[in-house]
C-alpha cells in the first residue's frame, strides 16, 4: 500500500504595478493559510531594495521579507526565503546588474522545491508587475511559469487599476497559468467611485474576488487575513489517497 503524500498548497503572489500592496496581501494570505495548515512559509525569491537589518547589525535585509517571514509559522534559511537581494529599488534587471549579479531562474525553482518539502503551503511574492524583467531574456512571467503555481493578482485600487487589472489578468491567462484569484486593495483613500471601479471588475475579471483590503493608515496584515476568503483547496491538506476533509 502506498503511502499518503501530502500536496503542498502555494501560490504566486503577483500585481498590477509596483507599490499595490503585493506584501500586505502576501502576508495577509499567509495568516490565512496559518488557519488550515501548520507549516506555512514566504518566499521572496527576488528582493530589490535593502535597508539595515533591525535586529542584525551590519546586515541588509528587504522590508518585504521581514513582512513575508513575521507572517510565516516556520524559520527557514535566508537562502531559501529570499535567494536574490539586491541593494538598490530598482528594476530586478537593472539592480543586479549594477550589483554585479545575472538572475537566473531554475535556482530559484530548486529554493521553491526545497521550501515545499518543508511546509504545507507556500506563498510566494514576485518583484514588480507581471512582465518585469529579470535579466535581457527573461521576466517575471518566466519565473512564475517555471515554478508552476496558481497566480493571484493584486489590483490596487486608484485611477486606472481596471485597465491595469485587466491587462494583467489577460496576460497571466496568456502565460499558460491559472488565475486563481485577485485581491483588490484601496491604496488611495481619494479614489473617485471605488465601489463602481470595484464592481466592474467583479464584472469582467472572469476569477474570484477573494477579499478587499480597507485603507490602513498602518496596514496590518493579520486583520486583513479576516478580509480573505481561500479557495476551498487551500484550507486543507490534501492527501494522495484521499479528498480534503
Amino acid at each position: 500500500m502506498a503511502s499518503e503524500q501530502k500536496a503542498v498548497v502555494g501560490c504566486f503572489v503577483t500585481g498590477t504595478d509596483t507599490g499595490v500592496g503585493k506584501t500586505l496581501a502576501s502576508s495577509a494570505l499567509l495568516h490565512a493559510l496559518r488557519r488550515h495548515h501548520v507549516r506555512v512559509v514566504g518566499m521572496k525569491p527576488i528582493a530589490s531594495g535593502l535597508i539595515p537589518h533591525p535586529e542584525h547589525a551590519g546586515q541588509m535585509v528587504s522590508e518585504d521579507v521581514l513582512a513575508l517571514r513575521a507572517a510565516s509559522n516556520i524559520v527557514v534559511p535566508p537562502e531559501l526565503d529570499n535567494p536574490v537581494a539586491l541593494p538598490e529599488p530598482l528594476s530586478p534587471h537593472l539592480s543586479a546588474e549594477r550589483a554585479g549579479q545575472c538572475i537566473e531562474i531554475a535556482p530559484l525553482v530548486q529554493h521553491l522545491r526545497a521550501l515545499q518539502a518543508q511546509a504545507d503551503a507556500v506563498v510566494v511574492e514576485g518583484a514588480g508587475g507581471w512582465l518585469v524583467p529579470l535579466n535581457e531574456s527573461d521576466t517575471m512571467a518566466d519565473l512564475a511559469k517555471a515554478m508552476g503555481l496558481p497566480v493571484v493578482l493584486v489590483v490596487g485600487l486608484r485611477l486606472g487599476c481596471l485597465n491595469h487589472a485587466l491587462l494583467s489578468a489577460q496576460a497571466i491567462r496568456a502565460s499558460g497559468l491559472r488565475l486563481a484569484g485577485w485581491i483588490a486593495n484601496h491604496i488611495d483613500l481619494e479614489m473617485a467611485c471605488p465601489a463602481e471601479n470595484l464592481s466592474y471588475l467583479k464584472a469582467h475579471m472572469d476569477a474570484p474576488l477573494l477579499g478587499l483590503l480597507p485603507w490602513q493608515a498602518r496596514p496590518d496584515a493579520e486583520a486583513c487575513a479576516a478580509e480573505l476568503v481561500l479557495p476551498r483547496a487551500w484550507r486543507a491538506v490534501v492527501t494522495a489517497q484521499g479528498s480534503a476533509p
